[in-house]
């Protein structure tokens, strides 16, 4: 097939002030309020005033039935390119390969990448009933619903085909807890013994507590730029190496076992000059551990099926030989509906600019972040990753 234009690479773009607004288990404030907490957040972390920043895309779940356009006009906002980006746990990645591409051509300066969510005491239900009318019909009739049930369905069937443990994905998310003890934003502040792991209530055979990530409130976001910019305004920042994306990937398996990164996964590392064994620190989406294991597979770092003895073989704290999922991520920090999308991307930032504190992986300067979102009956829709390099 003759290629008519030929794909940019990814080039001058830089990512910098890495955002948190601090997790709430239940919060009285609304989408809205988390969105320009960490907006002015952005400002004030900059040094810009707020009219310099011309590009905005945002990523919520509890902001409708407003989008990003009335994110401007509540905040007072007048960008000259917006994005809405309501992808969940993949929207980090795209949310950067969209703000990458208008900063590359000129049509915004500065981009501001928000993702932010609320959680009341019954939020949850009302979004998991509203999320997908495919996963809905399909699963509801059979007395089930959400994704504890679809993932329990997806986890099994790994489990059988290649011979997982429970365990297995307990050393996962014990990994995560003690790096979430670094990390002053982690709601989960006690430590998780694999003992304390399998031994935990079922939730949806499988899955058990500890597999499930706990709703919250928050919200997370960084700024993208030039590099030039960025250096003159002082900024500590990372540049963006390359990246990839694809959505409904391997669609004729019957049961996910694999994402869109092991379709992609050779054109991301060729577009950043780099392979698996070049990455200092791994994010991965972990909204329940098959995931991660999945995607420790899929992005290369073992074969299709090896990921048990991965984990088995590995040091998956941010001190150990593997360091991954650095801060907690969402199994430990807390799953701030999209900003869940987000925190590997605001993590890899912190790490690589030395911004990470307690939890700093020595000498990190590459970083790799996976997106998955978008859970329908059998599978997630959405894959992403980028490679992230330290400027300096």
């Amino acid at each position: 097939m003759t290629a008519y234009l030929k794909r940019k690479g990814y080039e001058g773009v830089a990512l910098t002030v890495p955002v948190t607004v601090p997790y709430e288990r239940y919060s009285i404030h609304g989408a809205h309020w988390y969105v320009g907490q960490a907006m002015r957040a952005l400002v004030q972390g900059s040094g810009l005033a707020k009219a310099q920043i011309d590009g905005l895309t945002v990523s919520s779940f509890s902001l409708a039935p407003d989008t990003a356009v009335g994110v401007t006009q509540h905040l007072g906002l007048s960008p000259r390119w917006l994005d809405h980006i309501p992808t969940g746990g993949a929207s980090g990645v795209m949310a950067l390969r969209r703000a990458a591409r208008a900063v590359q051509c000129g049509d915004a300066e500065v981009v501001a990448c928000v993702a932010a969510d609320t959680n009341h005491v019954d939020s949850f239900r009302h979004t998991l009933g509203a999320f997908s009318d495919f996963a809905r019909d399909a699963s509801y009739p059979y007395g089930a619903g959400g994704p504890n049930s679809m993932f329990a369905f997806i986890t099994a069937h790994y489990m059988r085909q290649y011979g997982a443990r429970r365990e297995d994905f307990g050393r996962i998310a014990v990994a995560q807890r003690a790096n979430a003890l670094a990390n002053p934003n982690a709601l989960f502040k006690t430590p998780l013994s694999l003992e304390q792991y399998m031994a935990a209530r079922p939730v949806a055979a499988p899955i058990h507590l500890f597999d499930c990530v706990m709703p919250c409130a928050g919200a997370e976001a960084f700024l993208v730029m030039a590099p030039e910019r960025a250096r003159d305004l002082g900024l500590p920042h990372v540049l963006l190496r390359g990246a990839i994306e694809r959505h409904n990937a391997f669609s004729a398996d019957p049961v996910m076992v694999r994402g869109g990164w092991a379709m992609d996964r050779e054109d991301l590392y060729a577009q950043a000059g780099m392979r698996p064994a070049d990455i200092d620190v791994l994010q991965t989406y972990d909204d329940y551990p098959v995931i991660v294991m999945m995607q420790f597979e899929d992005l290369g770092f073992c074969a299709k099926g090896e990921g048990p003895d991965f984990v088995r073989a590995h040091d998956l704290r941010f001190s150990g030989d593997f360091p991954q999922n650095t801060g907690g991520a969402q199994l430990s920090c807390g799953q701030a509906g999209a900003a869940g999308g987000f925190i590997g991307m605001t993590e890899t930032i912190r790490q690589l600019t030395g911004q990470a504190g307690a939890r700093a992986v020595p000498g990190a300067r590459r970083g790799l972040v996976a997106g998955f979102g978008m859970v329908t009956y059998d599978r997630c829709l959405c894959t992403g990753a980028v490679i992230l390099e330290a400027s300096a």
